[in-house]
């Protein structure tokens, strides 16, 4: 039966834009950008096994939680805390959830939007013939963009516009529209990457090194990574599926849309890889290149190949579509909270939080150029931002909803929530996301937060 409150904001119009909509929050720079990366520096095929168990075991629990709350609440993620904990009894305190979320989309998005604007750039770099056709050359485009504060802030000012935009205009004109739009734009740019790929790259060593797991690469770090990028890649635990799953009809079930986005955000990371190796094996490129790979590499590449300016342009505004989708899921949360515990319109709301984003964004692209010597720590603006925020904010989260949902939350609210699915399913589901969902994420939060050091170092002593 489920809650019968309704949602502020409105709410999708279907089961399947709402699927659009969680699929553009969960795909994003992550998938296109990171995993292709992260799975070369990780031995390839048996990270890529890894990956997809953790997406199924880990991933998609905590995101029916998520989503599970969002609904439930109708609300922000704070106020949506706030209240099924007052429903269920339980302490005002669990509103810490909603606060963490709220606020690592903010720092995320920050971040997020500079490098969201290197994607706009090189749209612009396909389009003028200015993708250097080897290695220096690359690396020097690349560093004449990030060393000029002046051209960063406009690629960031650009994306930053093209966000508020579109959640300044609400649920149903804004943000549907725009999935509507953007994420079968996505899809159609995506195949034709992979086709043209495996067509003018190396395809047979590019599936090898997908699909044949080669165990013995596989590390206890690898295993780690794997649980994360799993997690990350879903958008969990940023308040962006909480208050999507909010807009989220009560007929539709959340078990089998948290499935289907699970499996296209995957489809992606894995069609990101199919559109990526194939080019770096053909052309002698390095697969563990890192964060690079993208915009130094594959921009050799680009260059270099038939019709590589089109394919450059097709690729590279791929990867800003799909930051694009993910940063209005970043940016709803905190308007949505504002409207409700300010009174303020939409389009205020929007542009007060985006332009404190924004202004946040300029002191992390100021990382690169004028204020690289300022690193307390070893780290300068742009890397504790991602640090906070991914290492520490983000496990965190995602543990806190863990334990919230199962161990606190009320068997009554859960029942009638997940009321469509089978009694076996959700005995499954239950144990995965009261046992090894905090588990998996408290391996990660040990892991990137730096932690791991310290228990060694107090066992050992």
């Amino acid at each position: 039966m489920g809650s019968t409150r309704e949602s502020l904001h409105g709410q999708w119009s279907s089961k399947w834009v709402f699927i659009l909509a969680a699929a553009g929050s969960a795909v994003g720079l992550g998938n296109i950008w990171r995993f292709p990366y992260v799975t070369g520096e990780n031995g390839g095929g048996a990270f890529v096994l890894v990956y997809l168990v953790c997406i199924f075991l880990i991933g998609i629990p905590v995101m029916i939680a998520e989503l599970m709350i969002g609904r439930r609440g109708r609300r922000s993620p704070i106020n949506a805390m706030r209240l099924l904990a007052s429903e269920d009894g339980l302490s005002s305190g669990w509103t810490v959830i909603g606060y963490m979320g709220i606020f690592s989309g903010f720092l995320i998005l920050s971040f997020y939007s500079v490098v969201a604007g290197w994607s706009l750039a090189y749209i612009s770099y396909s389009v003028s013939g200015d993708l250097a056709s080897d290695l220096d050359s690359s690396r020097a485009v690349f560093e004449a963009l990030t060393s000029s504060a002046p051209r960063l802030a406009f690629w960031h000012t650009l994306f930053m516009c093209l966000v508020i935009f579109v959640v300044s205009n609400g649920v149903t004109r804004g943000l549907e529209r725009a999935v509507k739009i953007l994420m079968p734009l996505l899809f159609v740019s995506l195949i034709a990457m992979v086709i043209y790929a495996l067509l003018v790259g190396d395809a047979y060593k590019a599936l090898t090194y997908l699909f044949y797991p080669d165990f013995s690469k596989l590390s206890l770090d690898a295993l780690i990574v794997a649980v994360g990028q799993a997690f990350f890649s879903l958008s969990l635990g940023m308040g962006a599926l909480m208050i999507y799953g909010s807009y989220l009809p009560q007929e539709v079930s959340i078990p089998s849309t948290s499935v289907i986005v699970g499996l296209v955000d995957s489809l992606v990371a894995i069609l990101a890889g199919l559109a990526i190796f194939p080019i770096v094996f053909g052309y002698g490129l390095e697969v563990s290149e890192g964060p690079g790979l993208v915009f130094v590499s594959l921009a050799i590449a680009f260059a270099n190949m038939p019709f590589g300016d089109i394919f450059g342009f097709v690729f590279f505004m791929l990867l800003s579509i799909a930051a694009w989708t993910s940063a209005i899921s970043l940016l709803e949360p905190v308007v949505a909270w504002l409207i409700e515990t300010k009174d303020w319109s939409r389009p205020k709301s929007s542009l007060l939080s985006g332009g404190i984003i924004w202004m946040m964004g300029l002191a992390a692209l100021l990382s690169f150029n004028e204020w690289s010597e300022f690193a307390p720590f070893g780290k300068n603006i742009f890397d504790w931002a991602e640090f906070v925020s991914t290492s520490v904010l983000l496990p965190a989260g995602g543990l806190l909803i863990s334990i919230f949902v199962g161990w606190r939350l009320s068997m009554f609210t859960l029942s009638e929530e997940l009321n469509g699915l089978r009694s076996s399913l959700y005995k499954a589901w239950y144990v995965l996301v009261k046992y090894l969902a905090p588990l998996g994420v408290t391996l990660v939060f040990i892991e990137s937060s730096g932690l791991r050091g310290v228990i060694l170092g107090f066992f050992a002593s």
